[in-house]
């Protein structure tokens, strides 16, 4: 087929059998697409789709028609190739001058046609996929009816993408195709591939076979071998058939940091030429590429260029996140590296690393985009920020003239549990902060939505994490965002389960089944039961006393310690797992607390003002919204009793530990008393006993003991731990506190 000329036609005949007249046809239309049009005039009817041949005049377009209009398995429309002329067209695909934009459409659907109309191939494969999804929703009775209407739709975005981390856990060939026809299906049109990482290097490069041989592999700490890798072949595949649907494949290059697989399979791309193993926990890890050495450069520059060959994006991801300088500190390379450079830090010398890759590839005619670090130490020119570490970093870009993909961890994360991301948060969503001229949100060029995959060992677990979640990035970067209203939304992801399911996908939740809410006063913590799914009972248990259905909020008096369970049920099936919140009311509760340092971090706020005196404990998960978190900074507060009290004799505190987050337990804890708020005097010291190389996730308390004494006023100092210590994989970072409660006896 030559796509030339003003106006295409390509004529598409439904033969009707003779009892058409007899087919009974839904009583409602649904136009419940996802993402929605951007604008939709309703007719009432429907056009009847028969399993009858259709004719078109060009074999080529029929295999695309044949691969978008294969409905479901026992429904297939036979295609066949006829140039006879004068044809009656029941389908009428017309390529138009008129400015749709890239992915831009007009469908008209009447009782006797259906007329679809782009300026590009590729917009008429968006509207064809509106129109496969109009006759899934609308499958009656054996027949797929298409509602009648006028439908004008175009892309608010022009990046709109999932990256999908295949290097912490490996996917198959196979699993990357069925994402790739799932973005597709919801207009998404990137696929980030993230192919390198500390855990594991993906791809083979035929200049360095250890990457594939060794690097694609890591021994689990059970001592089991674990890995796989995507041999060119694959490769070319993947990308042939991402094509063929409209889908970029943007390949991600980790560098300077998460390399270390590389580095295990060329010991000679570090600082100290070490020989290391292939990194088998998770986390960020010390050792990153040499940037004092030009045969590390020689290294990425052969690797790229293999990466080029295989993958035609015009865009080539090379990561920049979460590169520890430690080594670079204490390598002599890099520091002569920075005064022949005249470089005045690490941070500059990551962006020389940064635009020297840059350069390399803009000869390539390919562009960068890595993540917000790279504005660390100045920005590379022309470079795309993905913005994750919030929505300061895209601001930052644009204003400097660069563009930005937004894909914040505060809406974007699809790891994230659902208490920290469900359905309406993702929904919630929009690229464009406030703030930003027009010229500076046109070079906001669209999001993603990240699946990390350290925890999601399988397809399975993969697809639950993904979706509903996805449906909701998919319509915030296609479809106009004025007057979104998540109910209306909610009810059209309702009627896509049906979808997801003939298509294999093991979809999740939208949010959890409920959550505690809680409400302090003075006499005590009332709590709240508030669901958050339709059409669920709720039953707990009261410090594992016998289950009752919850009907009304409880409350707990100023000395009542409690553990809440509390489980979902639908038609008495558990929906989602058991959550619970345990109470410890105490002296303090509900008391007026001034934060001397003020600095808890945005994401982890713990309730906010009233996070260290609500009388509700941290879990073991650091997401669960009831922890206090300090980047880099110690802890001071003032609590104020409210009166003069003799009777307090123990402050107890708890602190979160999981090195792997570069969470650790704080050094010490210092509570000093006052009766006026400005003579203080030391009250107890308690210092930490924990070993910081303590692995995992727990839970350390404090104790505070002194003796029974005048006091109104107690002032709280937290010190931090520090930089994480030399033997730590993120040496020289700064470290995390989190505190959840302090509770005064």
């Amino acid at each position: 087929m030559i796509w030339n000329g003003r106006l295409i036609l390509i004529s598409l005949l439904f033969v009707y059998s003779c009892q058409s007249s007899k087919i009974n046809e839904p009583l409602i239309a649904s136009y419940d697409v996802i993402p929605i049009f951007q604008e939709l005039d309703t007719l009432s009817g429907f056009f009847i789709l028969n399993d009858a041949a259709i004719y078109t005049s060009d074999t080529t377009l029929s295999e695309e028609l044949n691969d978008i209009l294969l409905f479901s398995d026992h429904y297939k429309i036979n295609i066949k190739s006829v140039t006879s002329p004068g044809i009656e067209s029941q389908i009428t695909i017309k390529l138009s001058d008129e400015n749709f934009g890239n992915e831009g459409y007009d469908l008209f659907v009447s009782k006797e046609q259906i007329v679809l109309t782009s300026n590009t191939k590729e917009g008429v494969y968006r509207g064809l996929t509106s129109l496969k999804q109009l006759a899934l929703l609308n499958y009656f009775e054996g027949h797929y009816f298409i509602p009648l209407g006028n439908f004008e739709d175009h892309a608010l975005f022009e990046h709109r993408g999932l990256l999908l981390d295949c290097s912490r856990h490996f996917f198959s060939k196979e699993v990357v195709k069925k994402y790739i026809d799932l973005l597709s299906f919801y207009k998404m049109n990137v696929l980030h591939w993230h192919l390198t990482e500390d855990q594991a290097w993906r791809i083979a490069i035929d200049n360095y076979p250890r990457l594939s041989e060794f690097a694609a592999w890591r021994t689990e700490p059970d001592g089991s071998i674990y890995g796989g890798f995507y041999s060119k072949e694959d490769i070319k595949e993947i990308v042939a058939y991402a094509s063929e649907k409209y889908i970029t494949v943007i390949p991600e290059i980790e560098l300077p940091g998460h390399s270390q697989a590389a580095i295990a399979a060329y010991p000679y791309l570090s600082c100290t030429g070490d020989s290391i193993a292939v990194e088998n926990d998770w986390g960020v890890f010390k050792e990153i590429y040499c940037a004092g050495n030009d045969s590390v450069f020689a290294f990425l520059e052969d690797v790229l260029t293999e990466v080029m060959e295989l993958f035609p994006s015009k865009y080539i991801h090379i990561g920049g996140d979460e590169a520890p300088k430690t080594r670079w500190e204490q390598c002599p390379k890099c520091q002569q590296r920075m005064k022949e450079e005249k470089l005045e830090n690490e941070h500059e010398l990551q962006s020389y690393f940064i635009q020297r890759i840059q350069t390399f590839l803009n000869k390539n005619d390919r562009q960068i985009i890595g993540w917000d670090e790279i504005l660390e130490g100045g920005l590379a020119e022309a470079a795309v920020v993905q913005s994750w570490r919030g929505m300061d970093g895209g601001m930052d870009a644009v204003k400097h003239g660069n563009k930005a993909i937004m894909s914040p961890t505060s809406h974007a994360y699809l790891d994230y549990d659902l208490k920290a991301i469900d359905l309406e948060k993702v929904y919630s969503f929009y690229p464009i902060p406030e703030g930003l001229t027009s010229a500076e949100a046109r070079l906001i060029i669209g999001g993603e939505c990240n699946i990390w995959t350290e925890h999601v060992p399988d397809e399975a677990t993969l697809d639950s994490k993904v979706f509903p979640r996805l449906l909701a990035m998919s319509e915030v970067l296609w479809s106009d965002s004025s007057g979104r209203d998540y109910d209306e939304f909610i009810e059209r992801v309702y009627l896509h389960y049906s979808l997801l399911d003939s298509m294999k996908v093991n979809y999740g939740l939208e949010s959890i089944p409920f959550k505690f809410e809680t409400s302090l006063s003075d006499s005590g913590i009332e709590v709240s039961i508030i669901p958050k799914l339709k059409n669920i009972e709720i039953d707990y248990t009261l410090n594992d006393a016998l289950e009752k259905a919850y009907d009304s909020p409880l409350l707990f008096s100023a000395f009542e310690s409690s553990i809440i369970k509390g489980i979902a049920k639908r038609k008495d099936k558990a929906i989602g797992d058991t959550a619970e919140i345990s109470l410890y009311p105490h002296l303090a509760l509900n008391k007026s607390v001034n934060y001397i340092s003020d600095d808890y971090s945005s994401s982890y706020t713990g309730g906010g003002e009233k996070a260290l005196v609500d009388g509700v404990l941290g879990s073991l998960d650091f997401r669960d919204g009831h922890w206090q978190g300090y980047f880099g900074k110690d802890v001071e507060c003032i609590i104020d009793l409210g009166s003069q009290r003799e009777d307090v004799n123990e402050i107890e505190t708890h602190f979160y530990q999981y090195v792997n987050s570069w969470i650790f337990i704080p050094k010490e804890l210092i509570v000093q008393i006052s009766n006026d708020g400005i003579t203080w005097s030391d009250w107890a010291i308690v210092e930490s006993e924990v070993n910081p190389k303590t692995r995992g996730k727990f839970i350390s308390t404090f104790k505070a003991f002194g003796e029974r004494q005048a006091m109104r006023y107690l002032k709280i100092k937290v010190k931090n731990f520090g930089k994480t210590p030399y033997w730590h994989e993120a040496a020289g970072a700064d470290t995390w506190i989190f505190i959840d409660e302090i509770v005064v006896k």
